[in-house]
């Protein structure tokens, strides 16, 4: 092709006797020998062709082609109608050139349009997200208590119930992060978001376990992949000078969803009254009012986010130029209106856009039905996804990505372990004490008596009861044994962990009562009756749940306030990796702390300065792990390790748990240990205060 243009410069141009002729472009201009002589005004062939500005008339002479113009313009041509031949390596390579040149462009686009009321409000928006992130955390764990008895579950139910969210949150974290790269920020998290509203709201009606589970695990899928799209989005509208510093600022409202769950859990869920009934079957108590109050954080982000666009720099990623210079011509003109500066002009006309190498495969409605072109849609859209999380593992991102998912799991693994850890060693200290205070009666005989008052935390060893009546009571943490009932009379009783072992039931007869067979161990039940037996849990909720555990929760959440003002101030002056590798060495000291913590008091204290050492290295985590992956692979690698975060947690809660009440010295080592490792191994990831955005 070279050759060919080469030969036809030389053709087209042809000295003969000092003139220049035979140059004819196909343009349709008629360009003859005999035109008509010029006016003795006219231009003089030095300017002829050309305008007070320089600008070159089409069609006029404009004199022999330098050989370096004609290579110049070979080059522009060739990619044109040859991209399909060439090769993809060559492709991406001046994809990387053209997005390395927009990441500075962009970097100067952004300064010029300000820090403002646009970024400040899509930070109140995103921030509401966020909030709804910390709620789901929390929710699980306080309504527990409630939901165990109204649902009846037993040890291993609560135990996955706990666990569901956090395993809704990592496949969420995975497969919507990944999503975000492909079809965009708002929109995925739009998804997100409405995903997790409406099964939140669906679980505060739904009466059944399993439904219920369900529910609370698609919930947080949603929930789960709006974390690494909040991130991606909001550092998208910052520039470098202010990322580190309001992107620390918006994990503040992780904070805030945890003081909202736990202050709403401490107002709702002990008035039970708070609710309705329908008949026998339904009931509408009020844990159920605060799981509905839980989703209002997310609705509102979720109607926000409506009226806020698309990331400007993932439209450019994907070659939209027009609709992603719009929007940085309104973040632009929003600003300078709210500094008083509505005159000012954005100045940007052109913005680079990178090359576009993947090829979307679509089937036109002519040559398919309509479930062949959605099933050709999502197989294609995932494979794009599954190759953004294989090119997060090439050598290029390898060792980042490798040192970094060691960093998240350890930081999680510690951290989830104890603040789960923290409660059920409270919950352990108060049942010790509980049951210091046991009384024991030994061989009593109680006869023609009627018992209508509770009896609690009590133990009836080898006594005999006859001809008495149990009648409108309850029992809990009862326990008989090796008694005797003999004509006795129990009607409408209720009891929490109460047991009869080893005893003899003679001619006695049981109505509407919840004591069921299974909490007779080993006794001898002689013409014994049992009549209409109570259905469901029945309890008295406001005796049953523990103030301290929302205050536990509470306080824990406010600790981080400190820490989060401090890594805000800090993060651009000290930098990423300092703030992450101080921060969990710290909070491994904190953590030896733990061995003096013998009472309800010191647990507290520890847990809240745990708490406020770790959260600085959260942030830095959040940032850093934006800035190190180029636009079109940040989400998905959020997502990627906040999933294997949510894995760590998973595995924190369910080790932790099995040590209480049986030692302090493996969770406390072992989360010591994992913040030392993690914390060391930080500080040789590479410093990114300082480079802007790929």
């Amino acid at each position: 092709q070279g050759g060919r243009e080469a030969n036809q410069v030389s053709d087209d141009y042809r000295y003969q006797d000092g003139n220049y002729e035979g140059y004819a472009p196909n343009d349709g201009y008629y360009r003859g020998g005999d035109e008509p002589a010029h006016e003795e005004d006219a231009q003089s062939d030095v300017t002829e062709g050309h305008d007070e500005d320089d600008e070159v008339y089409e069609g006029e002479y404009q004199g022999i082609p330098h050989p370096d113009d004609i290579k110049e313009k070979q080059k522009k041509r060739a990619p044109a109608v040859a991209d399909e031949y060439r090769d993809r390596a060559d492709l991406m390579a001046e994809r990387m050139e053209d997005e390395e040149q927009l990441a500075h462009q962009y970097e100067n686009i952004i300064e010029e349009c300000g820090h403002g009321r646009f970024q400040w409000t899509l930070f109140f928006v995103l921030g509401l997200a966020l909030m709804a992130d910390g709620v789901e955390v929390f929710v699980v764990g306080f309504v527990l208590p409630s939901a165990e008895k109204d649902m009846c579950l037993s040890s291993s139910n609560k135990g996955m119930l706990g666990l569901i969210v956090y395993l809704g949150m990592m496949v969420g974290a995975v497969m919507l992060g990944g999503l975000a790269d492909k079809l965009g920020r708002k929109k995925c998290l739009i998804i997100s978001l409405a995903i997790n509203a409406a099964f939140a709201f669906l679980s505060s009606f739904v009466q059944g376990y399993g439904f219920f589970l369900f529910c609370r695990l698609i919930s947080g899928l949603g929930i789960g992949g709006s974390l690494p799209i909040v991130f991606a989005y909001f550092s998208e509208f910052l520039s470098r000078e202010k990322r580190g510093e309001h992107l620390s600022w918006l994990c503040m409202f992780w904070m805030i969803g945890g003081i909202f769950a736990s202050a709403m859990a401490w107002s709702i869920i002990p008035h039970y009254g708070w609710g309705f009934s329908m008949g026998t079957k339904y009931h509408f108590h009020s844990w159920r009012v605060f799981v509905l109050v839980c989703s209002l954080p997310c609705i509102a982000s979720l109607v926000a986010l409506k009226f806020m666009p698309e990331s400007p720099r993932f439209l450019l990623e994907i070659g939209k130029h027009d609709e992603a210079w719009m929007i940085l011509k309104q973040v632009h003109d929003t600003n300078m209106r709210a500094k008083g500066e509505p005159e000012r002009v954005f100045t940007v006309s052109y913005i680079k856009t990178p090359k576009q190498v993947d090829e979307f495969i679509e089937i036109q409605s002519s040559t398919g039905t309509w479930y062949q072109r959605w099933l050709v849609r999502i197989t294609t859209t995932f494979k794009q996804v599954w190759d953004n999380v294989l090119y997060c593992l090439t050598a290029q991102y390898r060792m980042n990505t490798l040192m970094l998912a060691v960093v998240w799991f350890t930081m999680a693994l510690s951290y989830y372990g104890l603040i789960v850890w923290f409660p059920d060693m409270i919950r352990y200290l108060q049942e010790e004490a509980y049951e210091s205070r046991v009384k024991i009666f030994d061989e009593e005989e109680v006869s023609h008596f009627t018992f209508n008052f509770t009896l609690e935390n009590q133990i009836h060893r080898n006594g005999e009861y006859r001809n008495d009546k149990f009648i409108g009571m309850k029992f809990k943490e009862v326990r008989f044994e090796d008694s005797l009932f003999e004509e006795c009379y129990f009607e409408d009783v209720t009891s929490s962990e109460t047991f009869f072992e080893n005893c003899t039931i003679i001619s006695t007869v049981f109505y509407n009562t919840d004591l069921y067979e299974h909490i007779f161990i080993n006794c001898r039940l002689i013409n014994s009756t049992f009549l209409k037996e109570k259905e469901g849990c029945h309890l008295d909720f406001e005796e049953e749940n523990d103030f301290l555990i929302y205050l536990v929760s509470f306080l824990g959440s406010l600790s981080v306030l400190p820490g989060n003002i401090i890594s805000a101030l800090l993060m651009d002056k000290i930098g990423r990796i300092r703030m992450i590798g101080g921060s969990m060495l710290i909070s491994a000291v904190c953590c030896f702390f733990l061995f003096f913590g013998n009472s309800e008091s010191a647990m507290i204290g520890w847990q809240c300065l745990f708490c406020g050492a770790s959260i600085a290295a959260w942030n830095a985590l959040d940032v850093i792990t934006v800035e190190l992956y180029p636009t079109d692979k940040r989400a998905t690698a959020f997502g990627i390790l906040n999933g294997l975060c949510k894995f760590g947690a998973i595995l924190g809660n369910s080790i932790f748990a099995s040590f209480v009440g049986i030692t302090k010295v493996v969770p406390i080592l072992l989360a010591s240990s994992a913040l030392v490792g993690g914390g060391l191994l930080a500080l040789r990831l590479p410093e990114t205060r300082e480079q802007v955005l790929m």
